[in-house]
């Protein structure tokens, strides 16, 4: 009698599937040489490729400021601000790029609008208030989302996060020193920073995502230890935690539902304009065009750059191309 026929490909692929849970419910890191299912691969190149767009995206808002901030000093912060945005976007990348992912090909997919960059990118800042709001909310939001994926179950991405959470916390309160200084100034200077607070505070509590019922990616990814908390709870947090600080500044968040939970120690707020969020990502927000037009010209304006580089590496390399060693 014939012996049975194994599929020795899928014994394999059982015992790294294995593995694999095992490593994940062990809390300990995937990197990129360890074997991992498809589904993963794909839901991590798509996270981080489209918080990778959000910090390059993110520059555009504050870097129309940049040259009409009141003082040299205030100048000197924006820049500085802008520039680590642009710093967290290439770490992500690379983070990317450890999954096989290319970075060339990443931007073309943002640019085609196959990828998604967080939809508070496509408000406008109509005033200087406005930036030390994004600060303040946006900067603050990211906080209570990017705090947790320190500890993601993909080494690179985790590791990434961390320098780049300390420099949205000193982003955060940057933000809310600029609010604190013009809320001490003059009436119309307090003005400015409540119409900033007004505009931005429901579009910062999108940023979470859609609540948990509507989030079809969410259950998958804590299941990888990819996320640690689901969208409603980081929406809560933060929540909870601007609550005082508007308290502390002077200034009235625009939800007359706003009230403080006696029994959970939570403050309750108002419904969300969820078909806001949708239309806004669907490319109909007030500046989806702009950002996407701005972000295609640095693209093509700058392709000699590349060139320039690439041509640079391959021939101090001996001929070989970028980032491959003998």
């Amino acid at each position: 009698m014939a012996a049975p026929v194994v599929d020795r490909a899928a014994v394999d692929e059982t015992a790294l599937q294995q593995q694999f849970d095992a490593t994940v419910a062990a809390d300990r890191r995937i990197e990129p040489r360890d074997w991992m299912p498809e589904g993963y691969r794909r839901t991590l190149v798509r996270q981080i490729a489209q918080h990778a767009h959000s910090e390059i995206i993110g520059m555009q808002p504050e870097g129309d400021w940049l040259l009409a901030a009141p003082s040299l000093r205030r100048k000197a912060i924006l820049l500085a601000k802008v520039q680590d945005e642009a710093g967290h976007g290439m770490y992500l990348y690379s983070a990317a790029e450890t999954l096989g992912a290319d970075r060339a090909d990443l931007t073309d997919k943002l640019i085609e609008r196959k990828q998604k960059y967080s939809s508070i990118f496509n408000y406008p800042t109509l005033t200087y208030a406005d930036v030390g709001v994004i600060g303040w909310l946006v900067d603050g939001a990211a906080i209570c989302n990017q705090v947790p994926l320190c500890r993601s179950s993909y080494g690179p991405y985790a590791r990434a996060m961390i320098r780049i959470c300390k420099e949205e916390s000193f982003h955060q309160r940057q933000g809310y020193e600029l609010l604190m200084t013009m809320m001490g100034g003059t009436p119309e200077q307090r003005a400015m920073v409540q119409d900033a607070v007004d505009r931005w505070w429901w579009p910062s509590l999108m940023m979470f995502g859609p609540p948990d019922d509507d989030s079809p990616n969410t259950a998958q990814s804590m299941a990888w230890g990819i996320k640690r908390h689901t969208n409603d709870e980081l929406r809560q947090r933060f929540v909870d935690m601007t609550v005082p600080q508007a308290q502390v500044l002077g200034v009235t968040l625009p939800d007359p539902d706003l009230a403080l939970d006696e029994e959970t120690g939570h403050w309750r707020y108002g419904p969300i304009d969820w078909s806001e969020l949708k239309r806004v990502i669907s490319g109909d927000g007030p500046m989806n065009a702009v950002r996407i037009a701005r972000r295609r010209a640095a693209r093509d304006d700058n392709a000699w750059v590349v060139e320039a580089a690439t041509a640079y590496a391959r021939k101090h390399s001996g001929g070989r191309p970028a980032g491959e060693h003998a």
